[in-house]
């Protein structure tokens, strides 16, 4: 037996909340009836067929648009998706080298540098190899080097509370190579 808790409760499932993906279909949906009644009591069964026409171009435009979005680019928005941020810029970049390399620098290592390293690698490996380095992190770990992906790895701590020249002449490296 259904309580009236229940049957409101399921009446309160049916309704969609405006911005909802349903409302919007539903308030779409309602406009396009309406234009089509309009269209064929205005302008008879032609008018109507020209609106029904261009209501599905639309529709099959926005669906192409919604299912495919890499179909829209060419593909250009992937390894930013894969980054989960844009694409990382090096504004700065000599400051934050000198910062980091500096006496005291291990703060500047643990807040600015390692996770502007981290970016760059992350958008490396998603640009030239399509690896997530977030989501698949033993392949990035084979693609950089296990020397150096303690470095970069964000689950990790450093090996040192300093970051030495070798070592990010190194990261540069094979940045570079990847």
């Amino acid at each position: 037996m259904r309580t009236p808790a229940r049957i409101r409760a399921n009446a309160d499932s049916v309704v969609s909340k405006p911005g909802s993906l349903r409302h919007s279909l539903a308030v779409l949906g309602t406009a396009a009836v309406a234009v089509e009644v309009l269209l064929a009591l205005a302008g008879g069964a032609a008018a109507a067929a020209g609106g029904l026409a261009l209501i599905t171009a639309v529709a099959l435009a926005l669906v192409r648009y919604a299912a495919g979005g890499a179909a829209q680019d060419s593909g250009y928005r992937r390894p930013v998706r894969l980054l989960d941020s844009r694409a990382p810029a090096l504004g700065g970049w000599r400051r934050i080298v000198a910062k980091a390399l500096a006496d005291g620098g291990e703060a500047h290592l643990a807040t600015v540098m390692r996770p502007q390293l981290q970016r760059l690698f992350a958008a490396r490996l998603a640009e030239r190899h399509g690896v997530a380095m977030y989501r698949n992190p033993q392949r990035a770990r084979a693609l950089v080097g296990a020397e150096l992906w303690p470095w970069i790895d964000r689950e990790a701590t450093t090996p040192q509370p300093t970051l030495p020249e070798p070592v990010l002449r190194s990261l540069l490296d094979r940045l570079e190579a990847l």
